[in-house]
């Protein structure tokens, strides 16, 4: 399908503002990594415990903050989840025997700053088998006859209905359980007299050693490293070597990019941003590979153009289908970074910076690099022409003329 015919846009003639664009973005992430000591890792590969903690109010960002650095020795983080009362908070930490240790304090220490009165139990924060335990006996007392895996069962079927969104965990009144099977007013009445409801909830807790953290981001690298070098391997067998030269000096530049705009916006680099760099360098090389491939086809169909011109045609051939891929794709990963929420914020924000690019690198980065290979190959083979034919006239003359010049 094309959706451009006969295009005949100077492409390679508009590649020195996109250079310049290209520097300029290099130069300042390379200046916001070297003032901030390299990227900001997240905790899956600096090690700690990160909390989603869901308020029932609008999460005051600075009390959790100072309630959490009297507590927790190191650095603690309070990362608001846009358009929700929800926040990531991240603890680092230095050694695998405070893991469990700051996981208890975050809970204890929020429970203390936010729950400060009564001394009931937590509603918002219990499981199924403590819950059941704790109803057992006061539901005895209130006459309601339950054996020990219906009070199981009903403790069950009650925490699902308050981890079920809307609620997610968090629940306000206990009047939100009447539509749970088996909540009769009676239950409604033990759970109000031996509870309390909490102003937050644990939504989800993750606990990362800080010697597994260092191994997940050497092996992140190797692995980035392991793919653009196969890649060059395999260009290189498929064209010439300086193709693959051009391909992952492209796909490098998309890398470095997107990392520094990462340390620009100061954004994480989870795991979850591993995988969208990884995702960026192959769908970047696809990219670079379609556009190669018509150079080599014509290369045989028109002998006759200049090299410049054979490669402004062949991008001009394949504008189409990167508009087609490449604008489709984008429309894609820009819906998934405004709506897909923070989780996915980073991996999303990586494809959007990765493919706007990726898209213009392969045609004013890889591009130019072959044209001026093969101008550095043609000239070198003029000048070696120029010499084989000045020296065979110079060894035809007679000494005495050499010496008279």
């Amino acid at each position: 399908m094309q959706i451009l015919k006969n295009t005949n846009f100077d492409f390679l003639g508009k590649k020195k503002p996109f250079i310049t664009v290209s520097l300029l973005l290099l130069l300042a992430g390379g200046i916001s990594l070297a003032l901030k000591g390299g990227p900001r890792y997240g905790i899956d590969f600096r090690g700690g415990a990160l909390m989603n903690v869901k308020f029932s109010q609008p999460p005051k960002e600075d009390a959790i903050r100072q309630a959490l650095g009297e507590k927790i020795p190191g650095e603690v983080t309070v990362q608001p989840i846009v358009g929700t009362n929800e926040v990531m908070v991240g603890t680092e930490l230095q050694s695998e025997t405070q893991l469990e240790q700051a996981r208890r304090l975050m809970i204890e220490t929020l429970a203390a700053t936010f729950n400060p009165s009564g001394n009931k139990p937590d509603f918002n924060t219990l499981g199924q088998e403590r819950l059941a335990e704790l109803l057992a006996e006061p539901l005895q007392k209130a006459g309601v006859a339950l054996s020990t895996d219906q009070i199981r069962g009903l403790a069950g079927a009650m925490l699902q209905h308050r981890d079920t969104p809307p609620r997610s965990g968090l629940l306000t009144s206990f009047d939100e359980l009447k539509s749970v099977a088996g909540v009769t007013p009676a239950v409604l009445g033990v759970l109000r007299q031996e509870f309390s409801l909490g102003a937050f909830a644990i939504r989800s807790v993750e606990i990362v050693g800080p010697k597994i953290g260092r191994e997940l981001r050497e092996q992140a690298l190797m692995a980035t490293l392991f793919a653009l070098g196969g890649m060059l391997v395999y260009i290189a067998l498929r064209f010439e070597w300086i193709y693959g030269v051009a391909a992952v000096a492209a796909v490098f530049h998309d890398v470095l990019v997107t990392v520094g705009l990462f340390s620009i916006f100061d954004k994480e680099i989870s795991l979850t941003v591993i995988a969208a760099l990884l995702t960026l360098v192959g769908y970047s090389m696809n990219d670079t590979i379609v556009i190669f491939d018509r150079i080599r086809e014509n290369l045989k169909l028109m002998r006759k153009e200049s090299f410049p011109r054979l490669v402004n045609i062949s991008i001009n051939q394949t504008l189409s289908r990167t508009i087609l891929t490449s604008g489709l794709t984008f429309l894609t990963v820009l819906s998934l970074w405004l709506f897909g929420g923070q989780v996915l914020n980073g991996f999303s924000f990586a494809l959007v910076v990765g493919i706007i690019v990726g898209t213009y690198s392969t045609v004013f980065i890889a591009s130019p690099i072959l044209i001026f290979w093969q101008n550095y190959l043609e000239g070198r083979k003029h000048r070696r022409l120029r010499g084989e034919s000045v020296r065979p006239r110079e060894a035809a003359k007679p000494p005495a003329a050499k010496a008279a010049r």
